[in-house]
């Protein structure tokens, strides 16, 4: 059992704040909230009890990433060969298409590792993870469920299946879902479990109808959902109305691919009938706004017509604060109409995607919930209040204020430390990066 006492509490959408709160924890869960809820507790004499003085500390909900890609946590700061990148394409084939054939099960655990550790220092509670790796398809999810159960993070993973290195690497990173659906199943219970899998697709240009075949079985066969790239570029789009006469959107309905745990990164140049048809299936765009701008590939003026946007980053970290800042802004400077507590929202959303996928209730400071959420230390310098919780998030909170983490009810950082040496880990992803990044240079 954990107990914080005497905390203050916020929450995103809707704006909720309360002071003086006490938490109550128990296995993987939130028990009880309220200003007196650890009063005369029987258990609080346990050894097993841990108490938390939560005086002048805001507590909050685990933020959720819910869009990224593990492989590329060796990629920061990359010193490869890249050569030119002057359009979305090109940065594919130059960049990330290198990077994931020079990937190897030893150099995605490093990622795997540095990035669920940033993660948790950033507040993320959970991280959406989408995986390429075509030298080794094979045994590549379990690797990254491994890095996620030993920094503590809770995360959904998939294989992003394409044909890019031909079809016998499209079935296989269909059987590399599949088998790894099976893992999850087999080892907890559904609603228990730190680790979840999607059915994973690259994006529609490189997904012909037999892939999408494959991806729409393994969907129905293992009640997961399917995590696919869509109009991330122009390119996708015009690929799709050229060679299938369609638009995106209706070539993944015709395959069932639509649906209430289907995630779609990016859909910049979406239509409106596109949107609208989304949804009717209730499935989630996330938006990546710092990729977006990166890449240059674009703005997503539709967002005020998306029902469920969530935010990712695309592979950039897990920093969610420093996400949502750039979502807000960007959408402000395109002359957006959404308001700070929108954006919030989207924020929020990823946690609503995350009970989508785990089975059970997330997201809010009250008893039934996962008991995923961070302990921070923020001494605001004008007031806070439920009215103006956007703009302190936007305005003022970074991942700086993130003093303890707690997922699925165990303490995973504590005063910014973790029960393990950080500097092992990130000494050996500086020793796989560097070969990394040599591997790049052979292809």
């Amino acid at each position: 059992m954990i107990i914080i006492r005497g905390a203050d509490t916020m929450e995103f959408a809707p704006a909720r704040l309360r002071h003086n709160q006490d938490i109550v924890i128990d296995g993987d869960q939130i028990t009880a909230v309220g200003p007196q809820a650890a009063t005369d507790l029987p258990l609080l004499s346990n050894a097993d009890t841990t108490v938390i003085d939560g005086t002048g500390k805001l507590v909050f909900p685990g933020l959720v990433c819910s869009h990224t890609h593990y492989y590329s946590g060796l990629a920061r700061a990359i010193m490869a060969e890249i050569g030119p990148t002057p359009d979305f394409v090109s940065i594919l084939k130059n960049l990330w298409w290198r990077l994931d054939r020079a990937n190897t099960l030893e150099s995605l655990s490093s990622a795997a590792l540095v990035s669920s550790i940033e993660a948790i220092k950033a507040g993320t509670t959970t991280v959406v993870d989408h995986h390429a790796g075509p030298r080794c398809i094979s045994g590549s999810l379990e690797t990254i469920k491994r890095a996620f159960e030993r920094v503590g993070l809770r995360g959904a993973t998939c294989y992003e299946v394409t044909d890019r290195t031909g079809l016998d690497d499209m079935r296989a990173g269909v059987d590399e879902n599949l088998a790894f659906a099976k893992l999850v199943d087999a080892q907890a219970p559904a609603g228990s479990r730190l680790v979840e899998a999607h059915i994973g697709g690259h994006a529609l240009c490189t997904l012909p109808d037999a892939a999408l075949e494959l991806i729409a079985d393994a969907v129905s066969s293992t009640g997961k959902g399917a995590h696919i790239h869509v109009a991330e570029d122009q390119y996708d789009v015009s690929h799709s109305h050229i060679t299938y006469g369609k638009d995106i959107a209706e070539r993944l309905d015709e395959f069932g691919l639509l649906g209430n745990k289907t995630i779609l990164a990016h859909a910049v140049y979406f239509s409106e009938s596109e949107v609208e048809l989304l949804n009717e299936r209730d499935g989630f765009l996330v938006h990546n706004c710092r990729s977006n701008m990166n890449n240059a590939v674009g703005y997503n003026d539709l967002l005020p017509a998306w029902n469920n946007v969530a935010l990712g980053t695309d592979g950039i970290g897990a920093d969610m604060f420093e996400e949502t800042k750039h979502a807000f802004f960007k959408h402000r400077d395109s002359g957006g109409a959404l308001q700070g507590g929108d954006i919030l929202g989207f924020l929020a959303n990823g946690n609503r995607m995350v009970e989508r996928i785990f089975g059970r209730k997330f997201g809010c400071l009250q008893s039934d919930h996962a008991a995923d959420l961070v302990i921070a230390e923020y001494n605001a310098p004008t007031p806070l209040t439920e009215h103006n919780i956007a703009g302190h998030v936007i305005f003022g909170m970074n991942s700086a204020i993130v003093e303890t983490v707690i997922v699925g009810g165990k303490i995973v950082m504590k005063n910014r430390e973790f029960e393990f040496d950080l500097s092992e880990v990130y000494a050996e992803a500086r020793s796989e990066a560097r070969a990394l990044w040599s591997r790049m240079n052979e292809l």
